[in-house]
């Protein structure tokens, strides 16, 4: 009986497991053209629901997929919103909302978690809105990734939930018109791994 061949295999599989290891953990770059963070606003004390979103927005996922961890990091283009009227978008832009002019950008970084079946169900994070940060978590309603039929990548594509006070990002837009300030996120987005 060889007894080297099985001590041979043992030390290649020794040395391959670290590599594996480190290779685990892959990165993917958001896809501006398949990523657009929308909210939701009150209108006048519930008389309507007001939605807008977001055109531009870039960021990264880091997702570990066996070891069932993952961080997001995403800047969104605050001068990108469109609520579909176009005085009213320019008025996000102002120092009532947003304040472009010193407050150009949104950041939210997280951490993925509670994973189901190999995907994340929520992330613990938090944004930066108006020169704020303030925790904020959000629900992963649907999260799937698959070989992109044209970049012949994988792609990862979620559709996530949250809510947050704007008043505790200073913003008080509409208050005094009896406005509440609750805000609903429903962010889509999709990542391409990168090559």
């Amino acid at each position: 009986m060889n007894c080297k061949k099985p001590v041979i295999i043992a030390f290649v599989a020794g040395l391959a497991l670290p590599i594996f290891a480190a290779a685990a953990p892959a990165t993917y770059t958001l896809d501006p053209d398949h990523t657009h963070p929308a909210f939701e606003v009150d209108h006048l004390g519930g008389l309507s629901v007001w939605r807008g979103n977001f055109k531009k927005s870039s960021g990264t996922v880091v997702l570990d997929k066996d070891a069932k961890t993952g961080t997001v990091d995403v800047t969104v283009d605050l001068a990108s919103v469109d609520m579909a009227h176009d005085h009213l978008s320019e008025g996000m832009l102002g120092p009532a909302v947003f304040d472009v002019a010193n407050y150009p950008t949104a950041h939210y970084t997280g951490t993925l978690g509670d994973f189901v079946d190999g995907a994340p169900t929520t992330v613990t994070g938090e944004m930066n809105l108006h020169g704020i940060t303030k925790p904020l978590n959000l629900k992963i309603l649907s999260f799937k990734c698959m070989p992109h039929p044209f970049f012949k990548r994988e792609v990862c594509g979620a559709d996530a939930f949250g809510t947050f006070n704007r008043e505790d990002f200073g913003i008080h837009a509409g208050k005094s018109m009896g406005f509440t300030m609750n805000v609903t996120l429903r962010i889509q987005v999709e990542a391409l791994i990168n090559q």
